[in-house]
């Protein structure tokens, strides 16, 4: 629509030029004849630059602010629209028309096509600058919608009703076999379910109370199965001075631990934690059953949703690989440290 709006503008403005420079087209040279120069002369030049600068000016050099290579290229594709616009002049009057005057006629002429041409691309930049901004309003305006509905399906998910029945069941018939374990058990959900209500309220924490989370979600985790060796969790690299998204790794050990095939198998679940200074590398490693249906839900936040939000969290720094093989469910993610 706005480049329909313009060139109606443009041709507009064309025909009050040359209906002014012909007196209402009711004298002066023959009307026929001045639209066979004008098209070439004007509308040519002015549709070739226009275009040039809007798909391939504007994208590689404006919009990356190459300044120098936007003029400099600018210059070139007015003088290159010019040239065509005289092409077309030669092949409509069946000779070099721009010679018929001499040498300083044919500049004269080129520079006025070129400055036509330079009009139009300028105009061009101009729309696809404005284009270009209001897209990028929009798509904040998703991300921003998305981010919300995205941080609604967490919160909705921070409190596995499951997971705290279960727990509170577990921690209840521990007290009649070990008060004191029970009790430091009972500490620990105390302590995760405040770092859910307050923790998870800003963009990033402190790395080392989300492995503090993990630690205690694991150990939670453990009670219901007297396999020492089921599940295990490896930190390397110092969590210090590094900071993530809060629950950004948790839904992943939620999903392994619902899907565990086994709770008896040695080393059915591995969770390794890799800090390095550049990077932060997550995995979790499951062993589960293929004849078991799986559900496509992290405790209701869905894998394409905790896609999205790493993606609004990390954008372009961020890596996410999602392997099933054999009996084996694995995922890889890559953070690039800020």
């Amino acid at each position: 629509m706005i480049h329909t709006a313009f060139w109606l503008a443009y041709f507009l403005l064309l025909l009050v030029i040359i209906a002014a420079a012909t007196q209402g087209f009711s004298s002066g040279p023959n009307f026929e004849n001045i639209l066979k120069v004008g098209i070439p002369f004007v509308v040519i030049p002015s549709f070739s630059a226009f275009y040039l600068f809007y798909f391939y000016l504007f994208p590689k050099y404006v919009k990356t602010r190459k300044i120098g290579l936007s003029f400099v290229y600018g210059i070139l594709f007015s003088i290159g629209s010019a040239f065509v616009g005289g092409f077309f002049l030669t092949l409509i009057f069946g000779k070099i028309f721009m010679f018929e005057g001499g040498w300083s006629s044919f500049f004269a002429e080129i520079i006025t096509m070129s400055l036509i041409g330079l009009f139009a691309g300028t105009m061009s930049v101009i729309i696809k600058g404005f284009i270009t901004w209001y897209d990028e309003i929009q798509l904040k305006e998703t991300l921003n919608l998305k981010n919300h509905q995205i941080e609604l399906a967490l919160v909705k998910s921070q409190l596995d009703p499951h997971f705290l029945f279960n727990t509170i069941n577990n921690i209840d018939i521990l007290l009649l076999k070990d008060a004191q374990l029970a009790s430091e058990y009972l500490n620990k959900l105390s302590d995760i379910l405040r770092f859910m209500l307050f923790e998870t309220k800003t963009e990033k924490i402190a790395l080392t109370k989300e492995i503090e989370y993990i630690e205690k979600y694991i150990a939670l985790q453990k009670i219901r199965t007297s396999n020492d060796n089921f599940v295990n969790f490896i930190v390397k690299g110092e969590a210090a001075n590094h900071s993530v998204s809060p629950m950004l790794f948790i839904p992943f050990i939620e999903n392994a631990f619902k899907h565990v095939s086994n709770k008896k198998t040695e080393n059915a679940i591995t969770v390794s934690l890799v800090i390095e200074k550049e990077k932060i590398v997550f995995e979790c490693e499951n062993k589960y059953n293929e004849n078991k249906t799986f559900q496509s839900e992290f405790n209701g936040l869905g894998n394409e949703l905790i896609k999205k939000r790493i993606e609004l969290m990390y954008p372009k720094k961020h890596n996410l690989a999602i392997i099933k093989e054999n009996d084996t469910y694995k995922v890889n993610l890559t953070l690039a440290n800020d």
